[in-house]
Formats: C-alpha cells, structure tokens, sequence
C-alpha cells in the first residue's frame, strides 16, 4: 500500500477517533472539504504547511501523520539508522559524558573532521556522515569540558555544529525527538562559545523547528527577534557579509512561516520578507555558507518558489520557474550544480509535489529523479517523496518501470 494512503488513512482514522467530520476537520484547517477528501482517498498530498496544521486539529504530532520514522526494507540496515541509539546516549550525557577508551585527539584535528562533517551535511550525505558523530561528538565533549579560556570556547564552537549535524540527521531520518533534543544542545554549547553568532544561529534552528511542527507566533517571535539581535551584533550598525547572510536566511524562515500560517494577510507578508531578503542577497551579489546557512540569490529564488507552494499556488510557483528560466534561454530555471545537495534536492522534492499537483505526473517524476540524483538518502527519506512517489506509481496506467522503481526505492 502507498505511503499517499497510509497519510490520507491516518488522517480519516484519526478523524473518526475524534469524531470529526470531514467538513468539521476542513473547516478547522481551512480547506475545502473536496480537497479534504481527495487527500483521504490518496488523490491528493497535503503539503508540508498543511501537515502541521492537521496534526494540531487532530491532536497529533506531524509525524503520526508522515508515518516516520521510517522503518521499511532495507533501511533498517543503513549506517545512519545504525548510530541514532548512540547519539541518543551521548545527546542524554552531552554534561556527564561516560569514559573515553584513550585521551581525545587534538582539538585542531576533530576540528579538521567536523568541516568533513559539515560539508556532508550539506550535501545530504548522511549515510556517511552518520557513523562519524558518535566518536566526534564525545571527543569534542571531553575537550569542551576539560579545558579551559580560549580553547574551551573553541571546542563548545565545534560542539555546537557537531550538534546541529546531528539536528539534521535526526531531522531527515523522521527522528524528531532527537531533533528536538539535539538543538537543545546546540544552543547549550553555542551558549558556551564565546560567539553571539553561534547563538543566533541555534535561535534560528529551534525556530525552524516551531515553524515546522505549526508554534507560528512563537516563531515568529523569535525569529522578528532574531532581525533585531543580530543588528545589535554588527560592528558600528556597518553589516559583515556574515550578519548579512545571517538576517538574510532568517528573513527566509519568517517568509515560509507566514505562507504556511494562512493568515488573511499572509502572502502579503511573505512577499514583504522575500522583498528584505532580495536585498540583502543583492548587497551579497553571490550564495554564502556563513554559519552553514546558505543564502544568496538561489536561495531566495528556492525559497520564493517553497512560498508559492506552500501557500498553495503551485501553479505561480511554476510560472516563476518558466519565467526565470527564459531569462537564461532555458525551459526553466535550474538550481546551479555546484549548490549545497541539501538544499537543491529539496527544492526539486517540492517542486514535484506542485507539478503532480498541477497535473503534470512525467514533470514531477522528472523532478524526484533529479533530487535523488542530488542528494538519494534525503531524497528517500522526505516524506514528500514518498507521498508523491505513491501517488505517480498509483497514476501509472502504463506499467513504467522507472515510477514503480522509483516508488519502490523511496518505500512508498
């Protein structure tokens, strides 16, 4: 059975439980009851905004909806499902960490392996990456811990990203409880570095994930504060490029926070932060990783594209597309190869789900084929992939071999 209808099956079970109807569930989400029930029968997937918003009117968290953490043929097999019990014991004991077997290496050779780390990061190279953390994170803890002045501080600095590496792999996996944990202890470290920086930047991801699971006005609280911090950060009010890009991806996250919240003035917000964001990635002129965020003139074009969609016009958002690309003399714009794999696979994820959405099931599975090409275990791993995934193979009245291969990979 696809993973379309467990998600659309999940929801009318629970919608039973709770003995809601499907106008009553509608109204609650702000959908229309036709939408409402072609996402039960699995004709349609709600997207990523929609699925907090069903999960707090059912009661549930997002991932009894998604179904994750996903635990389906050959997956329990891979390195990275292996390592989540052990980063679970060391996340417990990050301030009381159990014995190391020898003395941890010099601070300046972990530091060495966490930007291998981070860079897989970025790529979605989790696998990989995965089986790494546990030994990494406990060395820089003892460090952390042990020492003391300035090489301290640069080993909670290490920490924090070894943290946030683990935030994203957890995240990824379906494993949100570790997520949560995990950017506790980012800021916990981040607190410790000695770089105001550093603690925006674990701000920022807690705030991610209160966009994530629907906490909209708690987020956009921290968030608005975010803007202001880091202007108070920046020498003499005159911008680095790193305060720059830092407000820049933080006016990205208010901008997919208010196309999800639906308010009635939402888009209009969203485009206003879009609209701050465009000019600081002008100022910038190209893409930047300053703390691992990455953000410039493809990231704002992702991200102006994720509103659109989340927001529900994916048709905008494909004309977007169209439009960019006949200014490069192409059918459509194309995030540039050399782009963070993380990223750029998840922008083709999405942009899937809008064409199935739009009814152009060879362009979606076009598009899925891209991500994994890009970036397979976060691609495999999305639960938009699966949903769109089961939803081609179920379309498919020509037996190709290539959706149902697809569909099989992604466990849909």
């Amino acid at each position: 059975m696809s993973t379309a209808s467990h998600i659309g099956q999940r929801i009318s079970e629970l919608r039973h439980v709770r003995q809601l109807t499907t106008r009553q569930l509608a109204a609650k989400v702000n959908i229309s009851v036709s939408f409402l029930e072609k996402i039960e029968r699995g004709a349609r997937n709600p997207s990523p905004g929609l699925i907090p918003r069903l999960a707090e009117a059912l009661g549930v968290g997002p991932d009894q909806i998604t179904g994750q953490p996903y635990m389906n043929g050959t997956e329990t097999e891979e390195q990275a499902q292996a390592v989540i019990p052990e980063l679970r014991r060391i996340l417990l004991t990050y301030d009381n960490p159990d014995d190391l077997p020898a003395a941890p290496r010099p601070l300046a050779a972990l530091a060495a392996e966490m930007d291998h780390v981070v860079q897989m990061r970025q790529d979605g190279r989790y696998v990989p990456m995965g089986p790494l953390l546990p030994g990494l994170l406990s060395e820089l803890t003892h460090i952390a811990l042990t020492s003391r002045g300035q090489e301290q501080q640069r080993a909670f600095w290490w920490l924090a990203r070894g943290y946030r590496a683990t935030n994203s792999l957890a995240h990824k996996m379906g494993y949100h409880d570790l997520s949560f944990t995990a950017i506790e202890r980012v800021r916990w470290a981040a607190g410790q570095s000695g770089d105001p920086l550093m603690q925006v930047t674990a701000a920022y991801l807690k705030a991610g994930a209160m966009v994530r699971v629907g906490t909209f006005s708690s987020a956009r609280r921290v968030l608005e504060g975010l803007l202001d911090e880091v202007e108070r950060l920046s020498p003499e009010q005159c911008m680095t490029d790193a305060h720059l890009a830092l407000q820049g991806a933080v006016l990205l996250k208010l901008a997919i926070l208010e196309a999800r919240d639906r308010r009635s003035d939402s888009d209009s917000r969203a485009r206003a932060r879009l609209d701050e964001a465009r000019q600081h990635a002008e100022v910038l002129g190209s893409d930047t990783t300053h703390y691992e965020m990455s953000f410039g003139p493809t990231n704002l074009r992702i991200h102006e594209v994720a509103a659109l969609i989340d927001s529900g016009d994916t048709e905008q958002a494909l004309a977007r597309l169209r439009e960019w690309g006949t200014e490069e003399d192409r059918d459509e714009w194309e995030v540039p190869a050399s782009f963070a794999g993380e990223r750029a696979s998840h922008h083709y994820i999405d942009v899937a789900a809008a064409r199935l959405a739009e009814g152009d099931r060879t362009g979606a599975h076009r598009d899925l084929l891209q991500a994994r090409r890009i970036a397979p275990t976060h691609t495999r791993y999305h639960p938009t992939t699966r949903a769109t995934a089961a939803t081609l193979a179920r379309l498919d009245r020509k037996n190709n071999d290539s959706i149902a291969g697809l569909a099989r990979w992604a466990g849909a």
